[in-house]
């Protein structure tokens, strides 16, 4: 993919040098990154592991070295986000529903309701609080992994029904987000909304339902390009395995109903070493046959970890693995993975602390995914909400945001199937996926309203603060500065200085030749900061100046 040009065939861009436009090929490996730690490097970091970098978190992290960097995002401290509110009227509630036990702006997931539309309006309130959760994340890679899990794990709100249980499970994968990827897997075997899902709970010995039984080896642990693999028995008999797990729709948990599970022997294929899995009766032997199950899985060490590491590799860097790339970074990071016990975070520490993530060729060599973009865009620009903001203020304007990246085709809590989002997994396209002329021109028209009029409801405006944004950076009243500044925070690629003097002087110069044009602009603003006219001058150009940047293909990238 020429990272350039992906957005317009033949569009001829100055800065653009051969080596960034004749493919990537890594050279670079997993030694320890001793580089430069400039705004670049930081940039860098923080656009794939968090949403977005804000001149904050990147004041900060400049202040530490880039290994102490990397620890502290793996080792959050910041607490658990507080859970979904109600935020919705009950309107039409039958008497009897409990949701009308509930308080307006306090917790509904405790609570069960029968009601259809109640259940409709939760799961709009868990959809628009995890987007709030995003926009305000603590700094750590804790919300940037549960997205991950999401991908790998896919669930889509709308099938599971239950909004309970989709709490739960999009806690379970915030709880695990960096811990242990085979306690996570055994965990998601028999969490509530992955029984309805992927038909768990329908799954009885007298009519055995192979759906969560497939996805398990194809998509969560093994993958399906090994050479060779689990066989069509292996799924049968592992979906035997794992008869008899229900819900309790009354308290809202997953149990096991031993009259409902196979008690037989199951033998699994040479691929698996022709393993027995001794039938089991009573209350434990749900427990100890899945147990069996997923330590069967896990010890096909090689296929599981490669697997993993690769899922991992096309979230964080690049979709791209040549031979290269697969001996020097994947391979040494899936023996880690096992070494390590299947614990995530020794290969994610590897991996960002590697000089193959600071390659030069891995900037900006990813198309920001819709959720990224909104969620970026909102935090690089400080964009929020004013202090004091009610809860009903912030639901509505978190829906706001969510519904952009929905429309630009990446829905919270909606993958479109079980195998996640394709620009992850499907070649050859993949990021590109992100890209067509339905969700290329939203992007822009996002952007544009948001550098514009911004959105307000609930008597609150959500919109970029120009002026702010400039004065973010060191030395705004010159104009040469402050261009490449902004090019250097919102972009991972560089502009020409052709291109920079155009932008100097078609807007920020108003056409004429002389940099003092921008200088007095400026310096009349901050000199009388309550005089009008002058405030609306250099509004207007860096309005102008910085919807030009968003609507330049530069700006997709990260």
């Amino acid at each position: 993919m020429d990272r350039r040009t992906f957005l317009a065939p033949g569009r001829k861009v100055q800065s653009a040098s051969a080596s960034q436009t004749s493919g990537l090929q890594w050279a670079s490996g997993l030694q320890p990154y001793t580089g430069p730690w400039t705004n670049d490097e930081v940039c860098h970091l923080l656009k794939r592991v968090m949403f977005g970098a804000s001149h904050d978190d990147i004041a900060y992290f400049l202040s530490k070295t880039p290994s102490a960097a990397v620890d502290e995002m793996l080792n959050p401290t910041a607490p658990m986000p507080d859970p979904p509110l109600k935020n919705y009227a009950n309107t039409n509630t039958p008497t009897t529903d409990l949701d009308l036990t509930v308080p307006a702006g306090q917790t509904w997931v405790n609570t069960r309701t029968a009601d259809g539309t109640v259940e409709g309006n939760r799961r709009n309130s868990l959809r628009n609080w995890w987007m709030g959760v995003i926009l305000n994340q603590d700094r750590s890679l804790r919300e940037k992994m549960t997205l991950f899990w999401h991908n790998h794990f896919a669930n889509e709100v709308n099938d599971v029904g239950n909004s309970i249980y989709m709490y739960k499970h999009v806690k379970l994968m915030r709880d695990n987000a960096l811990g242990n990827v085979k306690t996570l897997v055994r965990a998601m075997s028999v969490d509530p909304a992955m029984l309805v899902y992927l038909n768990g709970q329908l799954n009885t010995k007298t009519a055995p339902d192979e759906n969560y039984s497939r996805e398990l080896q194809e998509l969560f642990t093994l993958g399906k390009e090994n050479n060779p693999n689990y066989t069509e028995e292996d799924v049968k008999l592992a979906a035997k395995v794992l008869t008899g797990w229900r819900n309790d729709s009354t308290k809202n948990v997953s149990y096991f109903d031993s009259t409902r599970h196979d008690t037989t022997d199951k033998t699994f294929s040479s691929f698996y070493g022709n393993r027995v899995i001794k039938g089991r009766t009573g209350a434990t032997a749900g427990d100890l046959e899945l147990d069996e199950l997923i330590d069967m899985i896990f010890s096909k060490t090689v296929e599981v970890s490669r697997y993993i590491v690769t899922r991992l590799y096309r979230w964080f860097v690049y979709y791209e693995i040549d031979a290269q790339t697969q001996a020097n970074v994947i391979d040494p990071l899936a023996q880690l993975l096992v070494s390590s016990n299947w614990e995530i975070k020794p290969v994610l520490a590897r991996l960002f602390k590697s000089r193959h993530f600071f390659d030069p060729l891995a900037h900006g060599c990813q198309i920001k995914s819709p959720i990224d973009m909104v969620a970026s865009l909102w935090r690089e620009f400080g964009v929020g909400l004013p202090a004091g903001t009610d809860y009903g203020a912030l639901y509505v304007h978190w829906n706001y945001v969510r519904n952009w990246a929905f429309q630009m085709q990446q829905g919270l809590a909606d993958p479109p199937d079980v195998s996640g989002w394709k620009a992850y997994y499907q070649t050859p396209n993949f990021y590109g996926i992100w890209l067509n002329s339905d969700t290329y021109p939203k992007r822009i028209q996002f952007s544009d309203i948001m550098v514009g009029n911004g959105y307000t409801a609930s008597n609150r405006k959500i919109v970029i603060d120009h002026v702010a944004y400039a004065k973010r950076f060191p030395n705004p009243g010159d104009p040469n500065v402050l261009i490449a500044d902004m090019v250097a925070h919102l972009f991972q690629l560089p502009l020409s200085l052709n291109s920079r003097n155009q932008l100097k002087k078609d807007i920020l110069l108003s056409g004429q030749d002389q940099d003092y044009y921008w200088t007095n602009a400026w310096t009349a603003h901050i000199a009388n900061p309550a005089d009008a006219a002058a405030l609306r001058v250099v509004q207007t150009r860096l309005q102008t100046l910085l919807k030009y940047l968003m609507n330049l293909p530069e700006y997709q990238l990260a």
